[in-house]
């Protein structure tokens, strides 16, 4: 934990949404306590990412289930962090790729990725069909410090990862790329530039959002190590096997 002053937290307001079918597991249901939206900023998003939160659009939340804490934070100490074989060989794979950095501003071939994306591998799961007001709201906020990083192949964007930048690292937002490049391993080579650009910057953390153990579509995450996971009000070391 950072030695922020923790006044700013005591008087924050929180609300609790109501009930709703979990998108990881269906069979439970799901509800998130959010930080009030009006009162948020960039210190506050630092603060609250040490508490196990994460940011969706304006509002910063954190899963509060009843009966269950499947979901944890997680998140990679890059100065520790070991790629295995399989990151190392995707991360050669992919050196002939650029990397832009931008700040957030909407981009018409961003969407149109970020459509094409959603259609492909998220059909049906409330995020499709995609709208420019649905994306952008999804990806930013207006008190945040969001970067999009585009991965080009020559002029052709093949991956966009949306980053926020905190006071004690980065936090990986959303990463959406090119349906047809799935043998490029883009969704893994986006976090391995992030741990990168992470420890380029002097910075510790690269957080990852909510890593679920029984969801195998969050099964990579665990597979940066080694990596902590939030557990109720402290992050402990955990770590896969290569």
């Amino acid at each position: 934990m950072s030695n922020y002053p923790r006044d700013s937290l005591y008087d924050l307001r929180m609300f609790l949404t109501t009930d709703y079918q979990c998108s990881y597991l269906p069979e439970r249901r799901a509800r998130n306590l959010v930080a009030d939206p009006t009162a948020t900023d960039n210190l506050l998003y630092t603060q609250l990412a040490e508490l196990g939160f994460r940011r969706s659009g304006e509002h910063v939340y954190r899963p509060h289930c009843r009966g269950c804490t499947a979901c944890r934070s997680l998140r990679i100490p890059v100065d520790r962090f070991q790629p295995n074989r399989s990151q190392r060989r995707l991360w050669k794979r992919n050196q002939d790729l650029q990397v832009r950095s931008l700040p957030a501003q909407f981009d018409k071939d961003h969407f149109e990725l970020f459509a094409r994306y959603v259609k492909a591998r998220h059909n049906g799961a409330g995020m499709d069909p995609a709208t420019p007001e649905n994306y952008w709201s999804f990806v930013t906020s207006r008190w945040c410090a969001t970067w999009l990083h585009e991965f080009r192949l020559d002029e052709t964007l093949l991956a966009v990862a949306v980053v926020d930048r905190l006071d004690e690292g980065l936090s990986a937002v959303y990463t959406f790329f090119d349906p047809l490049q799935q043998a490029r391993g883009l969704g893994t080579f986006a976090i391995l530039w992030q741990i990168a650009e992470t420890k380029r910057l002097g910075l510790p953390w690269v957080y990852l959002g909510y890593w679920i153990e029984q969801c195998n579509r969050m099964a990579y995450k665990a597979l940066f190590t080694p990596h902590e996971v939030f557990v109720p009000e402290r992050w402990g070391w955990t770590a896969v096997e290569d």
